[in-house]
């Protein structure tokens, strides 16, 4: 029988549109290629629909998504609409929801794509942050009193439970071992100003550390971790870190490996009982939306991780090597790589990798 794997699409907003058709081609060769089938069901969820509705996404979205195996996203956010909105409206709900508690981004120095550090080697950086996704500081536990007063009052309450961190933990520590590279696992926090949350994380982080005996751990403050990340990335292996942490250290490991149009990114809830969703970093770039110009890059590591957590791994594979492929020859390199290729051109040379065409 046909292996076949129901995959949700959710384009969202500006360059979404235009990356997330390019990744479902290349997933469609792959496909092709690995004999197994993609039946997509698409959802125009977004800011459009924030528009017109007055919310991102219909009362009943998560049980519409459900039953797919997995969700394929693009991105949200629309100069009209705050970026709270858009989070809290369809991002946050979708990962808690869902549970999809461990955010995975790897990034990887590849030949091709060009560091902004100095010296850096194509496979010189090659790290995994996990975030914690459901709870930490994006808990949205809080309030005003007061509101649109002087004396208006922000209350914002971070969240952090044994039960949260100690799984994201434990991930992050079967993550290094299966990557098989350092055995590292560097804890990110800011125990010495935040000494309830992050010094509890720093307890937890230490009692987990003991299950892992042959996994070597660092722990660290989140702005000498900013700084080493650019002062030693080479020596990171797997990061875990709170949700915002997390978030805020992906974006330098994007930059760090040549581009945001390079990132892809994983929500995944482990266990398998609900739907993972797979996502470029980037946003939904309004400014350069509908110009043809978008790096699809992004979008299809993120379908190729898919694929990996779907267990089409020889399809995964072929997916990213067409990408590394592509980048390293260097003839079809979008803007934000230093080249003039058009997302079509782009998507045309990684399909025909993928298909086997070089």
């Amino acid at each position: 029988m046909t292996r076949t794997h129901r995959i949700a699409v959710i384009p969202g907003d500006g360059i979404g549109r235009e990356v997330i058709p390019v990744g479902m081609r290349v997933l469609e060769a792959a496909a092709g290629r690995f004999g197994f089938v993609l039946e997509w069901q698409s959802f125009p969820w977004g800011s459009d629909h924030y528009l017109r509705c007055g919310s991102m996404m219909p009362a009943d979205a998560l049980d519409r998504l459900r039953p797919h195996d997995a969700i394929y996203l693009g991105a949200v956010g629309h100069p009209q609409i705050q970026d709270n909105v858009t989070l809290n409206g369809l991002l946050l709900p979708i990962r808690r929801g869902f549970d999809q508690y461990a955010c995975v981004r790897p990034a990887v120095l590849y030949s091709g794509a060009r560091s902004p550090l100095a010296g850096k080697k194509p496979g010189d950086i090659d790290v995994v942050v996990v975030r914690e996704n459901t709870e930490g500081e994006y808990a949205q536990v809080g309030g005003h009193v007061h509101a649109g007063t002087a004396h208006e009052v922000a209350v914002q309450t971070a969240v952090f439970t044994r039960h949260g961190t100690e799984r994201v933990m434990r991930f992050a520590f079967e993550l290094a071992r299966r990557r098989g590279k350092k055995r590292l696992v560097t804890s990110v926090t800011k125990s010495n100003a935040q000494g309830f949350s992050m010094a509890f994380w720093d307890r937890v982080f230490a009692e987990v550390a003991r299950e892992y005996a042959d996994v070597r751990t660092e722990s660290l403050l989140v702005d000498a971790a900013c700084m080493d990340m650019i002062r030693r990335p080479e020596s990171f292996d797997v990061v875990v870190a709170s949700n915002l942490f997390g978030d805020i250290l992906t974006d330098i490991t994007a930059m760090i490996t040549g581009s945001l149009g390079l990132a892809p990114s994983a929500n995944l809830d482990p266990s398998r009982r609900h739907p993972s969703m797979f996502e470029p970093i980037h946003g939904s770039a309004p400014d350069i939306a509908g110009q043809g110009v978008a790096n699809p890059m992004a979008a299809v590591l993120a379908g190729a991780m898919m694929l990996e957590f779907l267990g089409e791994a020889r399809a995964a594979a072929a997916v990213e090597a067409a990408v590394v492929t592509t980048l390293a020859e260097g003839r079809w390199l979008p803007r934000d790589l230093g080249g003039s290729a058009g997302t079509e051109q782009v998507a045309a040379a990684i399909e025909q990798g993928v298909s086997g065409g070089w």
